[in-house]
């Protein structure tokens, strides 16, 4: 994310990398969609939900498209390097050597397809990674390449506030009743206010607040230092994952089909749409981290139809996980964490399954905030950089590590309002990175590619979306979207 050119890594087949892409869309987005879908009501929300799939799936090959013009650059910057280097090296030339060269240069001013059939590559083969900071680079002056890393870093930040107040949330709910803490001893229509008791003379927020402040300790230091996500670490959380979506949808269809289903949600409540955008949009993110995902896959001939395909997949896995929970509990009580309405004894009796469902999001959480911070610290070195230049000791270890930490804990601090921290990230910084710069990437990288290679040059890659159309689409889309956004939430306080 620091936007440079990394290494591919190692090689996977392409429906690996459907489940991996899959992994990487499917997180923490989809526990809180269950009460979004509940408080818009289930038809709004499905066909909102279908719509900012299609969406996310178009900027998707926004991306893709975009990522093999920045490989073409490259690919032909290095040769044109070596034909230099070749030409350097040769003091003296035979007739046969200029008639060569002669060739070369006639063949570099051709269009690019016709030195593609005489045997070289193709131009636009994804083989290196380029990262969307490189890209915004190579594509965007200096203005556009400022405001792409502020919007990273903002929803950065608000991915960190997120899960810097989901992990406290958890183990205060978990932990945490009227009547002591025996989970079992909460009733199902119980209602918890901040101010009820916890321990003794605590409080619920304070037992909150204690929670922040461990998981601050525990895992703050290491915006500090480096930090690698494992191969293992990665297989272990997407278990655990899959373990709890299928345990908590098997629990509810069980209980749907025993009768004991409470849910009647509306038709549509549209006081529940902003929320709702938000959830879905940041629920859809995936392309920034694109370039990791699609570069190391070995055959990317069918590319496009595998994407399509894992679209397909994550919408029928959020309709199913939404709708039997709606129809499961009440709108009413579903909670913003959705595992956390698995933590009553009356929906599981097994203490153990109610536990690792209620403490689900705190295991995977924890191993992902530290690699977010490194990253969104990352990006704020890269936004201040300049060539040539070092940062001191100070700024380099301290101050950057602590502009990162503090300002999520703050938030998580004021608030665990997880429905509305989700719904704000994914409506304003979700929007600009699913939508905007996508749209930007591959309009400038379709002019940038025609100036340099010529009109008769084909992107292999090219999306099935190329009329200018719909980048006009995806641009009016996102700032109805912003401005619908901002007016409701004016709305909505001016109301209070």
């Amino acid at each position: 994310m620091a936007g440079e050119i990394t290494e591919t890594g190692e090689l996977y087949s392409s429906y690996v990398g459907l489940v991996y892409m899959f992994n990487l869309i499917v997180g923490t987005g989809a526990l809180t969609m269950p009460k979004a879908f509940a408080t818009a009501g289930w038809l709004v929300s499905l066909i909102l939900l279908v719509f900012l799939g299609f969406m996310s799936f178009v900027t998707t090959t926004f991306v893709i498209e975009a990522m093999a013009a920045a490989n073409a650059q490259l690919r032909w910057k290095r040769m044109e390097n070596h034909k230099e280097e070749e030409d350097d090296d040769s003091s003296t030339a035979s007739d046969s050597d200029v008639l060569i060269r002669d060739n070369y240069e006639r063949a570099e001013k051709r269009p690019i397809l016709s030195v593609q059939r005489r045997g070289s590559p193709n131009l636009f083969e994804i083989t290196d990674r380029v990262e969307m900071g490189q890209m915004a680079s190579m594509f965007f002056n200096k203005v556009g390449v400022n405001l792409f890393y502020f919007c990273i870093i903002v929803y950065l930040y608000g991915d960190l506030a997120i899960y810097a107040a989901a992990v406290p949330f958890s183990l205060m709910q978990v932990t945490c009743s009227t009547t002591g803490n025996d989970s079992c001893g909460v009733e199902a229509d119980t209602k918890y206010n901040d101010t009820d008791r916890c321990w003794g003379p605590l409080r619920r927020v304070d037992a909150y607040h204690i929670y922040l402040a461990i998981f601050t300790l525990l895992l703050g230091p290491f915006t500090f230092f480096d930090v690698q996500k494992t191969k293992y670490l990665q297989i272990l959380t997407s278990l655990m994952r899959w373990i709890a979506f299928a345990v908590m949808i098997v629990l509810a269809l069980v209980r749907i089909g025993h009768g004991q289903g409470e849910g009647h949600p509306p038709l549509a409540d549209f006081s529940g749409v902003r929320n709702l955008f938000g959830v879905c949009v940041y629920s859809f993110m995936c392309q920034h981290s694109l370039p990791s995902l699609v570069t190391p896959v070995s055959s990317k001939r069918h590319l496009t139809r595998l994407v399509f395909l894992d679209y397909v997949l994550i919408l029928a896995f959020y309709g199913l996980l939404s709708f039997t929970a709606i129809f499961c509990f009440r709108g009413d009580s579903l909670m913003d964490m959705y595992t956390l309405n698995f933590a009553r004894c009356d929906v599981v009796g097994l203490a153990a399954v109610r536990f690792f469902l209620g403490l689900f999001p705190v295991f995977t959480i924890s191993t992902n905030f530290p690699i977010i911070a490194v990253t969104l610290r990352n990006n704020w070195k890269t936004l201040f950089h300049r060539e040539g230049g070092t940062y001191p000791w100070v700024v380099d270890r301290v101050v950057f590590p602590t502009i990162t930490l503090v300002p999520p804990v703050l938030v998580a601090f004021c608030t665990h309002d997880l429905e509305s921290l989700v719904g704000i990230t994914g409506a304003y910084a979700g929007t600009g990175i699913q939508y905007v710069i996508p749209a930007f990437l591959v309009y400038h990288c379709r002019r940038d590619t025609q100036l340099a290679f010529g009109c008769g040059v084909s992107n292999k890659h090219r999306s099935p979306f190329r009329h200018t159309f719909w980048v006009g689409f995806v641009l009016l889309w996102a700032f109805s979207c912003f401005i619908f956004v901002t007016a409701n939430i004016v709305l909505s306080e001016t109301q209070l």
